[in-house]
C-alpha cells in the first residue's frame, strides 16, 4: 500500500510480546491528499482466507466508517481487499457450525443475532454513506463482499472480478441486502443468481446495475495516488467518476465479456411464472444440452441441489423485497437469517460443504403448504432490533 498515516485498531500482538501489531485482519490507514486533506483506506487483509468477513472485521469497520464520516479532513474513503485473489469471498460462516456444536441454543441465537445485525448495520450504512466511497471489487466478491460492495458510491470492478450469491448451496439465501438488489435487476437475471448462485463477471456486473466503472487489475495501486491528486474542494465525485471513466478507456478493449447477460431472454424464458414450483418443474424440463448452455446447465445443477427451504425463502423475498425499502428488507433479512440457524438449514449446510467437506447435506423436507415459511419471519426472542423504534433510527 502507498504510505500514509497507519493507524492501528483494536491491535493484537505476536506471540513473541512484540509490538508488531495487526488489526484483526483489517488494515486502517489515512493517506494525505494533495490538498491537505485525507482519504481513508479500508483494506480487508486476510488473504489466506479470502478475506472473509469476521465479526471483529466488521466491528472496525463500522467503527472507522463512523469516526471518517464525522472527520471533516476525511474527504473520500477507498475499500479494497488485500492479495491477488479475492476482494471478500463472504462471511466467515464456519463460525457459525463451531457455535452450533459448543454452545447453548441461546447462545448460538445471541451470536447470530449479533453477526447479522452488525454485518446488515455495515452494509446499511455504507449505501448510505454521506461521503464518497469508492470501493474495487478485484477478484472473488461473494456473499457478504458483494453486501459491502452494492452499496459504495463507486463501485469498481476489474478484468479478474467473479461474483456470486452462492448461498442456496450452504442453506442460506442471499442476504446483505440481496433480497433487494436482485429484485432490481434486469428481467429475472436476478432471480436466477439467487436460485441457482451462478457466477458473473464485472462485465455483467456493470450491465446488471450492481457495479459502475472497470479498470485494470494492475492499475490498483495507482487508483489512491490518483485519488490523492483531485482537487476536493471542487465537485469531488465528478472528479472521482473521470477519473474511473479514464481509467475504463484504458481497459475496456481488453476487457472480457460477459458471461452471463447474453442468456437473459433464455433465462427469463426458463423462469416465467409466478409460482416457485411451476418455475422450478419448467427448469427442470427444460432442454440445456447446445454448447452455448453448458453454464445454464449447470447452474440449474446447483439450484436442484440446493437447499428447499432456501429456495422458498428466495422466492418470497425477490417479490415481496420490490415493495419494500432497503431498511425493511435488512431487517426481515434479520429475522430469516437467524431462524436459517436456528432451525434451518444453515449449519448443515456449512458443515457439508466447508467442515466434514462431503458435499452431502441433509436437506429438511418442508411441509405442504406455506405455514411453516411464515414462521420464518417471525423473531424468534423480543424484538428484532432492526425493526421500527428498535433500530435506533440507523436503518431509516
Amino acid at each position: 500500500m502507498t504510505e500514509g498515516v497507519k493507524i492501528a485498531c483494536h491491535p493484537t500482538f505476536s506471540q513473541d510480546g512484540e509490538g508488531s501489531a495487526m488489526s484483526e485482519a483489517v488494515s486502517v490507514a489515512l493517506h494525505p491528499t494533495a490538498d491537505g486533506h485525507l482519504i481513508g483506506v479500508l483494506t480487508l487483509d486476510s488473504p489466506a482466507s479470502l478475506n472473509a468477513l469476521s465479526l471483529p472485521m466488521i466491528a472496525i469497520l463500522q467503527r472507522s466508517l463512523t469516526l471518517w464520516e464525522q472527520d471533516p479532513a476525511v474527504v473520500c474513503v477507498l475499500l479494497q481487499g488485500a492479495g491477488e485473489k479475492a476482494f471478500c469471498a463472504g462471511g466467515d460462516i464456519r463460525s457459525f457450525y463451531y457455535r452450533q456444536q459448543e454452545e447453548s441454543e441461546q447462545a448460538l441465537f445471541g451470536y447470530a443475532r449479533d453477526f447479522f445485525e452488525q454485518e446488515y448495520r455495515l452494509d446499511h450504512h455504507i449505501h448510505r454513506y454521506a461521503k464518497p466511497l469508492v470501493c474495487v471489487a478485484d477478484g472473488i466478491c461473494m456473499g457478504g463482499g458483494i453486501g459491502l460492495f452494492a452499496g459504495a458510491s463507486f463501485r469498481v470492478v476489474t478484468e479478474k472480478s467473479l461474483f456470486a450469491m452462492p448461498e442456496v448451496t450452504i442453506g442460506l439465501y442471499p442476504d446483505v441486502g440481496a433480497s433487494w438488489f436482485l429484485s432490481r435487476m434486469p428481467g429475472r437475471l436476478g432471480l436466477w443468481l439467487g436460485l441457482t448462485g451462478a457466477r458473473f463477471n464485472g462485465a455483467d456486473a456493470i450491465g446488471l446495475g450492481l457495479a459502475d466503472h472497470l479498470m485494470a487489475s494492475r492499475e490498483r495501486t495507482e487508483l489512491l495516488p490518483r485519488l490523492a491528486e483531485i482537487n476536493w474542494s471542487q465537485e469531488p465525485n465528478q472528479q472521482i467518476d473521470q477519473l474511473l471513466r479514464h481509467l475504463q478507456v484504458e481497459v475496456d478493449a481488453a476487457a472480457p465479456a460477459p458471461v452471463l447477460l447474453p442468456h437473459q431472454a433464455r433465462i427469463d424464458a426458463l423462469l416465467a411464472g409466478r409460482t416457485l414450483e411451476g418455475v422450478l418443474a419448467n427448469l427442470q424440463e427444460a432442454s440445456l444440452a447446445s454448447a452455448q448452455e453448458v453454464s445454464l446447465a449447470r447452474a440449474r445443477e446447483s439450484c436442484q441441489s440446493g437447499s428447499p427451504i432456501s429456495r422458498a425463502i428466495l422466492w418470497r423475498q425477490y417479490w415481496q423485497a420490490r415493495r419494500q425499502s432497503l431498511a425493511e428488507v435488512f431487517a426481515d433479512e434479520l429475522t430469516l437469517s437467524v431462524n436459517c440457524v436456528l432451525k434451518g438449514d444453515f449449519v448443515e449446510g456449512v458443515r457439508a460443504l466447508l467442515i466434514d467437506k462431503d458435499k452431502s447435506p441433509c436437506w429438511q423436507v418442508p411441509q405442504p403448504g406455506t405455514s411453516w415459511l411464515d414462521d420464518y419471519y417471525v423473531w424468534p426472542e423480543g424484538v428484532n432490533p432492526l425493526s421500527g423504534s428498535e433500530a435506533g433510527g440507523n436503518l431509516r
